[in-house]
């Protein structure tokens, strides 16, 4: 009997070599100049400087069962862009701008090619917003995944003046909520989108896949998969021209947990906010799935952001401001006293 290998247990460390070397030229095109060194050292450098007051604002998060939907229709891109976007949003909704992100890939073997596809779209992303991708960490882990499965999370570090962090015990009762919307369920609620996915199929005697692709008159002729694989927008330039217009007073990234889940972090103890959902138009998506899955009209606002991605606070006398500033931008309520168990009120 020969001896155990690392590869013949399943991890062979020349395949992510190979992967690798597949992503160098992006990655190295995804810097800013205070990046030190080149990737493959045991952590990265980043040299910082040239703030009044520097905060640091780091945030971590992964992309979800997106992943899934990603796998079985093979479009692995959205998966890279998705974790860095979301990111630069949980770290904008301290006020920070994104200086540098690490990704972490996990699977059960590396395929080269779709790695590639993925960390390329990282790298892409990461310089789409001047945001070094200071490193990263790949891992096989044949006896964690099944075939075909992997996770991806990212870590992102921004920076903020200290005098100019969003801070919810700034809103004020009266404070008007300026939502901007989102390109679909963005990275949250995909679990029981799928479950409604699933139900459909087996109602239809059809393949997941098939539900996925069909092309759909409510969606003009897209295919369900198509929507729920729209990248995760990024709010970056909406918050910068929002802040060069008008005092921003919090901002909530509307993500897991989705209304009641995320707009009173952006509020003091005590306030609430009362959401006119008559103010814009439930995206399609939403409403394909709620019939798919028999999801009640509650439950889908419990879990999915329902077209909006980002609440800004802002003050009353800022609304057209920040209307004018951000042409997509929609005035969706207003602070209030809150008054129950639930801080969000729908009228």
């Amino acid at each position: 009997m020969s001896g155990l290998t690392y590869r013949s247990v399943g991890v062979d460390v020349e395949r992510k070599e190979d992967a690798l070397r597949r992503v160098r030229e992006k990655v190295a095109r995804a810097r800013r100049p205070e990046v030190i060194g080149d990737i493959g050292a045991f952590a990265g450098l980043f040299r910082f400087g040239g703030y009044r007051d520097p905060v640091l604002v780091a945030t971590t998060d992964g992309v979800g069962t997106k992943i899934e939907v990603a796998r079985r229709l093979g479009r692995y891109e959205v998966c890279g862009t998705d974790v860095v976007h979301q990111s630069v949003d949980d770290a904008l909704a301290m006020g920070a701008e994104p200086l540098f992100f690490l990704d972490y890939f996990s699977t059960g073997r590396i395929d080269p090619a779709i790695f590639a596809r993925i960390v390329g779209a990282i790298a892409d992303a990461c310089a789409a917003h001047r945001c070094a991708l200071l490193g990263g960490e790949t891992s096989e882990m044949p006896d964690v995944y099944g075939e075909g499965s992997f996770d991806l999370a990212g870590f992102l570090v921004g920076v903020v003046e200290r005098d100019r962090i969003l801070d919810p015990s700034a809103a004020r009762e009266g404070d008007v909520l300026i939502g901007l919307p989102s390109t679909g369920l963005h990275t949250n609620g995909y679990t029981l989108a799928r479950a409604a996915v699933a139900r459909a199929a087996e109602a239809e005697g059809s393949a997941i896949e098939d539900e996925l692709r069909r092309a759909r008159p409510e969606l003009r002729g897209s295919s369900l998969g198509d929507a729920l694989l729209e990248p995760h927008r990024s709010y970056l330039e909406d918050v910068r021209r929002l802040r060069d217009a008008v005092a921003i007073r919090s901002i909530a990234h509307i993500t897991g947990g989705a209304w009641e889940g995320n707009v009173p972090r952006a509020l003091p103890d005590g306030l609430g906010a009362a959401i006119d959902r008559a103010a814009w138009t439930v995206p399609p998506v939403f409403r394909i799935l709620a019939r798919m899955g028999g999801v009640a009209e509650e439950e889908q606002w419990r879990t999915w952001n329902m077209g909006i991605g980002l609440v800004a606070v802002v003050p009353g006398d800022g609304e057209r401001a920040a209307l004018r500033a951000l042409p997509d931008a929609i005035s969706i309520g207003s602070v209030e006293r809150a008054s129950g168990p639930t801080r969000v009120r729908f009228v």
